[in-house]
């Protein structure tokens, strides 16, 4: 499939995608947009090429698709889509523009000359006019470029799913609150078993990509009250047999999912009389993981670096324990004297807010976004004072309640 940008192309890649179909045997798509269909512009036709009539054949092995046929030409297919892998890659369309190292933007048709326009050569530019196949070996390595990526297309987000899909992380989850995390717009969670399984799945699974040589690392996450339950033993088989899989473990001081039971890591007992508490990064180091980090998961700068740090060992386990109380729980004193438990709601500045949506990305509850006036503002309500969307905010136009 091909996809133009301007009259030029319009007019070049329709006599490509014919040469394409007869020296693939495939059928080939022209993608249109609106904007491309009504603009206009000066193009070069070049000589008119004449063609032999193609005589009528009969193919029945290939014409004529009921099942028996069709299995078989499956393959035909399977060996087709390698030589148009070959193809893409040298495709005369495809192109790479370098400029800053901040901002990349994969993009095609008239949505790349819409980013031309605004960022000039404030970002770089992959501009894809074949796009499917895509080359995402060439995505990947201009991807790695940058700070910010951005696909930009019309329509449906038929480039990004396919790039979100192929992605290099497989995300391993478990049984708790988080289970949440594989639905949008957070998206984090790829599978699940049973309660405790997210280490010993991800060791199995590290160890099976390296055996089929696929350049992917496994991420696992389970709660702190399931780490105490069953997650030790699937811990103890990541440290004893070995894998680089990256397991987190999310402490938030209490047994979420299922009513703020007490676990061993809360320093109370289920009766809610003190008892002592049993640390889980002691406990992680006990079982011969030589990797561990803890983190504050609100402060997003520092996750990244942390996740950066554990995707940097190839070859070895390790475990970051992201450490904050859960938002629903009754504080402890250990709580109050531990963490900053600020709960100042966070505000939004209408006249600051591009309404680009992108604190709707956090998948954060007390998040509004009002269609009409394009602005986001968040339900003072429902609001923790987290700040995770003021981080993510790119013109600050979030704040604590008060703060000037």
């Amino acid at each position: 499939m091909f996809e133009p940008s301007d009259s030029q192309e319009c007019i070049d890649m329709t006599k490509e995608a014919y040469r394409v179909s007869e020296t693939y045997d495939v059928p080939v798509m022209i993608r249109m947009t609106t904007r491309v269909c009504h603009s206009k512009s000066l193009v070069e036709e070049k000589d008119r090429q004449e063609v032999a009539p193609v005589l009528y054949q009969k193919q029945r092995d290939k014409m004529d698709a009921v099942p028996a046929i069709s299995k078989r030409r499956r393959y035909v297919i399977e060996e087709r889509e390698e030589k148009l892998k070959g193809y893409a890659e040298s495709c005369p369309f495809n192109e790479i523009e370098m400029n800053d190292t901040k901002i990349g933007i994969i993009a095609a048709g008239a949505a790349y000359l819409y980013a031309k326009e605004v960022l000039g050569d404030k970002a770089s530019y992959l501009k894809l006019g074949f796009i499917y196949l895509l080359l995402m070996e060439k995505i990947k390595t201009f991807s790695d470029n940058f700070d910010e990526l951005y696909v930009i297309e019309e329509l449906d987000p038929f480039m990004e799913e396919q790039i979100r899909h192929r992605k290099d992380t497989v995300m391993i989850g478990d049984i708790g609150c988080y289970a949440l995390g594989g639905a949008a717009p957070l998206n984090a969670k790829d599978l699940a078993v049973c309660m405790g399984s997210a280490f010993s799945v991800a060791h199995g699974f590290s160890h099976g990509l390296q055996l089929s040589h696929q350049k992917k690392r496994v991420v696992a996450c389970m709660g702190d009250s399931t780490f105490f339950h069953t997650g030790i033993n699937s811990l103890t088989d990541v440290a004893y047999n070995g894998s680089n899989a990256i397991c987190v473990i999310l402490d938030n001081r209490i047994t979420g999912m299922t009513g703020h039971q007490d676990n061993p890591g809360t320093g109370y007992n289920i009766k809610g009389e003190p008892a002592r508490l049993i640390d889980v990064e002691t406990v992680v180091k006990a079982l011969g993981i030589k990797h561990v980090r803890t983190v504050n998961p609100l402060d997003l700068k520092a996750m990244k670096e942390t996740l950066d740090w554990a995707f940097a060992m190839e070859d070895e386990p390790s475990v970051i324990i992201t450490k904050w109380p859960c938002v629903l729980k009754k504080y402890s004193k250990e709580d109050k004297a531990q963490f900053n438990l600020d709960k100042t709601p966070c505000v939004v500045d209408a006249d600051k807010c591009i309404g680009c949506k992108k604190c709707l990305s956090t998948g954060c509850p007390a998040l509004r976004y009002d269609s009409e006036t394009k602005k986001s503002s968040i339900a003072q309500a429902d609001c923790v004072g987290c700040t995770v969307c003021m981080q993510v905010c790119p013109v600050q136009a979030i704040s604590r309640k008060g703060d000037k």
